[in-house]
């Protein structure tokens, strides 16, 4: 018979083996992402891509807001664009209402580079997801989707 307190200790195990694979599966697909992008010749890398994206699907942000979708520190946004400023792939203006605030835009050969990239990227994600059936990956999703929700009722960000 299956008691109390074993339902509980099988409730953390499993809680604590899910937090260590999302977190592995993470580090892997960084590491192999980064490889990939090496291998290529890309210019920037995927912390760098990532900004990128997140600049083309909502153009005219600010570092805050940017922090806030790639889920990266003050800090790291900050190094991020200088680099992604520096090679011309994004520029910064003036926001007309707020003096001293500043937005990130695109620039054309920004949006070059992510199209040039994007094919690989999105390959590698598709070789992330082989031999898994459409029914599974749903699963695997609504399960994802809802432990992210759950994350993000205790995650504080400010925008």
């Amino acid at each position: 018979m299956i008691t109390q307190r074993k339902i509980m200790e099988q409730q953390e195990l499993l809680k604590s083996r899910i937090g260590m694979k999302l977190v592995r599966i993470g580090k892997m697909t960084r590491a192999i992402s980064t490889q990939l992008f090496a291998n290529k010749g890309f210019e920037i890398t995927p912390e760098q891509l990532t900004v990128l994206h997140a600049l083309i699907n909502h153009n005219g942000m600010y570092q805050r807001q940017i922090g806030a979708i790639t889920l990266k520190d003050r800090p790291n946004i900050t190094r991020i664009i200088k680099i992604l400023e520096k090679m011309g792939l994004v520029t910064k203006k003036e926001d007309v209402n707020k003096r001293k605030v500043q937005k990130i835009f695109v620039t054309q050969k920004g949006k070059e580079l992510h199209d040039k990239m994007m094919p690989t990227a999105v390959s590698f994600w598709q070789k992330t997801i082989e031999g898994i059936k459409e029914d599974e990956l749903i699963i695997a999703f609504n399960a994802l989707n809802k432990i992210k929700e759950n994350l993000e009722k205790e995650l504080n960000i400010q925008i």
